[in-house]
């Protein structure tokens, strides 16, 4: 059946899933969404194991009849994740998933997400056999006409009231990318926590000068640059730009960075992991330089570092946030200021 993607929660509730979800769509969050919706709902009907299967040249399509009729030790139902990032897999691709969904196992659910299958792509075999066992959901763009009204319904799911002014900034500062617009939301959850946001508070928190400069901030540093990097972490202190900003979008990257060093360690491909993540296709070689220069260890320090700079923010620390905000901008560019004995000194509570 084809389902739409604004009746997809309805389904998901009201019985039995489908045994298999084919998902198609550009748009990361949104597909990000989709899925998750669909795993916790198959969790909660008791497919309480996952394998997720990842399809690069080379894959063995066999794998996939494998996998489907495997039984587990811990758990008797399993969702079966295969990710196709170019959306084609080709003859043998085809022919396996046609030959699974003639015979799919009752206790294996499955779940494929492409990126926007064209037409000729919707009529082929293999996704008119997904789509006749279960379910075939297209993930469409929302349009810049729409945006108003999807961000609208985000600030009222996150408790926020807004009027049509504020609205309409913020619609124009993400220009049409939802996952900046989820985060800033995010952002307004956590800085305006009751009353309803006008024009100027959206503008002020969304769309001020200082909070380009911060962006500009994270991307040298990413970059490597750490005279640049200080010398724009200076200037934002003497503009009075607040530090929760800055460290808000540092520890936003490298929360980034660390999924997606996760799933790269998994084997998943670099593009389809930073696609899945939201990064812009423009900022993807900052994150992939960023990648290849910071080890895992690196970002869990960073991000250690970056708790430690909150409590000192929040007064729970004696200790200056700017210069600790310094040391986390140095180390991101790749300059290991502290030893690491002195780093985790320099964090215990006081």
């Amino acid at each position: 059946m084809r389902l739409k993607a604004e009746k997809l929660h309805v389904h998901l509730s009201q019985g039995p899933l489908a045994p298999a979800y084919l998902i198609s769509g550009d748009e990361p969050l949104l597909l990000q969404e989709a899925a998750d919706a669909i795993r916790i709902a198959a969790k909660a009907q008791g497919y309480t194991e996952r394998e997720l299967l990842n399809i690069e040249a080379g894959f063995d399509w066999n794998t996939v009849l494998t996998e489907a009729n495997s039984l587990s030790l811990f758990s008797e139902k399993k969702i079966l994740e295969i990710r196709i990032p170019n959306g084609k897999p080709r003859d043998k691709g085809s022919k396996t998933l046609q030959e699974y969904a003639s015979n799919a196992n009752p206790d294996t659910l499955l779940l494929i997400t492409t990126p926007k299958l064209d037409g000729s792509a919707t009529r082929s075999k293999w996704v008119k056999a997904i789509e006749g066992l279960g379910a075939f959901i297209q993930l469409w763009p929302v349009t810049a006409n729409q945006l108003p009204q999807w961000i609208n319904k985000r600030l009222q799911q996150a408790g926020i009231q807004a009027n049509q002014q504020a609205i309409s900034i913020l619609a124009e500062r993400v220009e049409g990318n939802l996952l900046a617009a989820a985060q800033e939301i995010e952002k307004l959850k956590l800085l305006i926590p009751e009353g309803e946001i006008d024009a100027d508070t959206m503008s002020t928190i969304v769309a001020d000068s200082a909070r380009y400069n911060v962006f500009t901030l994270v991307d040298t540093a990413m970059r490597g640059e750490p005279q640049s990097a200080c010398r724009t972490l200076r200037g934002l202190r003497e503009e009075g730009a607040e530090a929760t900003v800055i460290l808000w979008a540092l520890t936003r990257e490298l929360r980034t960075l660390l999924k997606a060093n996760d799933a790269l360690a998994s084997g998943d491909h670099m593009d389809w992991v930073l696609k899945n993540l939201g990064v812009w296709e423009k900022r993807m070689p900052l994150i992939k330089n960023a990648l290849r220069r910071l080890s895992t260890g690196q970002l869990r320090q960073m991000l250690k570092l970056a708790g430690g700079i909150d409590r000192a923010i929040k007064g729970m620390r004696n200790a200056s946030h700017w210069d600790e905000l310094t040391t986390l901008i140095l180390m991101l560019c790749g300059a290991q200021t502290l030893p690491p004995n002195t780093l985790r000194l320099a964090l215990q509570e006081s």
